[in-house]
């Protein structure tokens, strides 16, 4: 069993949509960010830089509970653990990686400043709004050309593109219209339609 400290944020949906698509028995502990829960000192325990997501597995690595923070590294872990979601050919593996680095350190950080900005501060900052939205745009464009000749970020679905997903699922936060990004728009459609994606996406507000 998994144990999933988690909220209703992109980062957070990365890995119940990657438990989902692994069919792992998993069990969901809302950790409401909005109230300050991720400074408890239960969660400090499991995640020390009190951001969701993390996990506790009861059968890890060695045989014994095994916890983890930071989305990527857990979506990594959890491949690692079931072999899947990564491909086997090195070259192609590290496609995939790089694409995920490249959620990680660009999309989830940009469109993160884009939703502050345009929905959480206290008043409106317009060189921040320019500054982040550009920023934006640029990395859907970038999507946009990969993905006009790839059917995923890599070789195959991968975690790439389980990370990214959530993030261009705020689009609209983002001011984005995917018409303006056709490549993205047939991805995005695509993996909108996996079930377990619809699911994962749900997490924590259906259990």
């Amino acid at each position: 069993m998994i144990e999933l400290y988690t909220w209703s944020t992109p980062n957070g949906r990365k890995v119940s949509i990657m438990l989902e698509e692994l069919a792992l028995p998993y069990r969901v502990h809302a950790i409401d960010i909005g109230k300050g829960q991720q400074f408890g000192a239960e969660f400090v325990a499991v995640s020390p830089n009190s951001k969701i997501p993390a996990i506790v597995d009861s059968d890890g690595p060695d045989g014994t509970p095994y916890s983890l923070f930071e989305s990527g590294a857990i979506l990594l872990y959890l491949s690692d653990k079931t072999g899947r979601f990564l491909p086997q050919k090195k070259t192609q593996r590290f496609d995939a990686i790089q694409w995920l680095m490249f959620q990680m350190g660009g999309v989830g950080p940009m469109f993160g400043q884009v939703h502050h900005f345009l929905r959480a501060a206290p008043e409106p900052v317009p060189y921040a709004i320019e500054r982040y939205g550009k920023e934006t745009r640029r990395l859907y464009a970038v999507l946009d050309k990969h993905l006009a000749g790839h059917e995923w970020l890599a070789s195959e679905y991968s975690v790439a593109d389980i990370a990214t997903y959530p993030w261009v699922a705020r689009h609209d936060w983002h001011k984005v219209d995917l018409a303006d990004f056709p490549n993205v728009k047939r991805w995005f459609e695509i993996i909108a339609a996996r079930p377990a994606v619809q699911q994962g996406m749900k997490i924590p507000t259906a259990r």
